[in-house]
């Protein structure tokens, strides 16, 4: 009896546990406990060479660490300085490994020091805690240069930098030349680590040439055509230079004038595209055309495009340019073989609201050849015409000015074959434009008190994001006014004309020239209200 009361009992218990044991698994299913989150970065803990190994001659190193880690973002967050020819072979990449192998392809200078910065690449596999700027560095010689550069870096078009930019330090020698930095890489390079400032570690005294540049390609070798540039004239001389106080400025150059092609792109309109700044580009036709040959021609706005437009009744099958741009005289024949006229299409820059000090402009995809007044109209919300006056304010532009009113509606019509194009094709629809300007509390102002300490002209310039909205230039100190501003957040700058020609100009690498000094107004703008004048203190040094 007391056998089998025994047996039973300890079957029962066994029931009983295994009950209790799946039901603390079901439980810990839906909500696991993993404790403490790892919130510690992985750590090395052995090299093979040794972390600054002197006189190093391997081709091969690996980096052990005390857990599982990934490479983010390798490609970005690796510097190798100085640059190597050939990039190693990294592996393992995209798997969790516990070390890091690291394949040379180059050969090694002599009695120089090597480091290979990864950034924030070095990541643990489980909660991506980064070793931060973690580095492997060893010499070729028999000791570890320990000199450093310290700086910034200035993008000059840009209020706050948004990206990091390469600097590159280039040895002066007998090999050094203005042209290099299009050619070699240099020979120490780092990056800015917060869009602003950057650090050299581990160079060797000596000249050096410094530069930054914000690289389309990352290829440490300076495109005109696609990088920015930024560099400084005096020589960076070790260990007397150690931190620069002058701010690298960074700026796109404007490449020299070259004419690309011209092409048909519709019939009756013919495009002539050319890279860099045009300086009085003219365009001569020295094809023999028929007596009722008419032709119109503008440059693109925001576009390295001269348009140019023609019409005859007659059939050609080509005409003949020169193209003249100072010295540079091109010659081109442009074959036509369009059929077909781009139909006449007007469009407004209006919708809805007209601002107090804007102009109603009618654009049209062909030159304007002639308009019929008579068949425009403007009335009030009350159908009260109102007196007004059409201006062809460019080649396919129409402008509409009168005198306008706040806070109070309009309709402007255009009847039928209202306007003419240069193809004597007129306007087939009836065309009509409500809107409404608003009231002049609904604006705000902004008053600067500008004090100017510097002797060239200066041009105030009024931004919203990068798009200037209005700008004056002044010569002397004094008061500058924007009013009838829409309500929103605006940004002020000052550009030092020092040729004194109305534009900001950029600079020149090989001229070493600086472009023109832009100037930020030093705060942040809060965001203007209706039926507020902002009054701000500016100062120009």
């Amino acid at each position: 009896m007391f056998k089998f009361i025994h047996v039973k009992f300890f079957k029962r218990l066994a029931l009983l546990i295994l009950g209790c044991i799946t039901i603390s698994n079901c439980a810990r299913k839906g909500t696991p406990n993993g404790g403490p989150k790892d919130e510690e970065a992985p750590i090395l803990v052995a090299a093979k060479p040794e972390f600054k190994s002197l006189n190093f001659n391997d081709d091969n190193i690996r980096i052990y660490f005390n857990e599982y880690i990934t490479l983010k973002d390798l490609t970005k967050q690796l510097i190798i300085s100085p640059p190597l020819k050939n990039n190693p072979l990294i592996t393992p990449q995209g798997t969790p490994s516990k070390y890091i192998n690291i394949k040379i392809l180059d050969t090694l200078r002599d009695n120089t020091t090597y480091t290979f910065n990864f950034g924030n690449a070095v990541q643990d596999n489980n909660e991506n805690n980064p070793l931060e700027n973690f580095q492997y560095l060893f010499s070729t010689g028999d000791f570890i240069d320990s000199l450093s550069i310290s700086g910034s870096v200035k993008d000059i078009a840009l209020t706050k930098p948004d990206k990091n930019y390469s600097v590159l330090l280039y040895k002066i020698d007998s090999t050094f030349n203005d042209s290099i930095v299009y050619k070699q890489k240099p020979n120490y390079v780092t990056r800015t680590y917060d869009s602003i400032n950057y650090k050299f570690t581990n160079l060797r005294d000596g000249k050096y040439f410094l530069m930054a540049i914000d690289e389309e390609v990352s290829d440490y070798k300076f495109s005109s055509i696609t990088d920015q540039i930024g560099f400084l004239t005096d020589t960076i001389s070790l260990p007397r230079d150690s931190v620069i106080t002058s701010p690298i400025i960074l700026f796109k150059e404007i490449q020299p004038y070259k004419f690309k092609r011209g092409r048909e792109v519709s019939k009756g309109k013919i495009q002539f595209g050319y890279t860099g700044r045009q300086e009085g580009m003219k365009l001569k036709l020295t094809s023999d055309v028929p007596s009722d040959f008419k032709a119109e021609s503008e440059f693109e706005q925001d576009s390295d495009t001269l348009n140019y437009w023609y019409y005859t009744k007659e059939k050609i099958d080509s005409l003949n340019f020169l193209v003249t741009e100072k010295s540079t005289v091109d010659t081109i024949t442009v074959f036509l073989r369009k059929k077909k006229l781009d139909s006449l299409s007007i469009e407004s820059n209006v919708q809805g609201i007209l601002h107090l000090k804007d102009t109603l402009i009618l654009s049209t995809n062909n030159p304007i050849s002639t308009f019929d007044p008579s068949k425009f109209s403007l009335v009030d919300g009350d159908t009260v015409a109102i007196e007004h006056t059409l201006k062809k304010v460019s080649i396919n532009k129409l402008g509409l000015f009168f005198k306008k009113k706040s806070n109070t509606s309009y309709k402007f019509t255009a009847l039928p074959q209202a306007i003419e194009d240069l193809y004597q094709v007129k306007s087939k629809d009836t065309l009509s434009y409500s809107f409404s300007t608003k009231d002049i509390e609904d604006y705000g102002s902004i008053i600067l008190d500008v004090k100017k300490e510097v002797s060239s002209p200066v041009i105030i310039e009024l931004l919203t994001d990068k798009k200037v909205i209005k700008k004056q230039i002044i010569t002397a100190s004094g008061k500058v006014e924007f009013d009838v501003l829409e309500p929103q957040k605006y940004i002020i700058r000052a550009i030092v004309d020092e040729n004194n020609n109305g534009i900001w100009d950029t600079g020149n690498y090989l001229k070493k020239k600086f472009p023109e000094r832009i100037i930020y107004y030093p705060e942040d703008l809060p965001e203007l209200r209706p039926n507020w004048i902002s009054n701000l203190n500016f100062i120009i040094k």
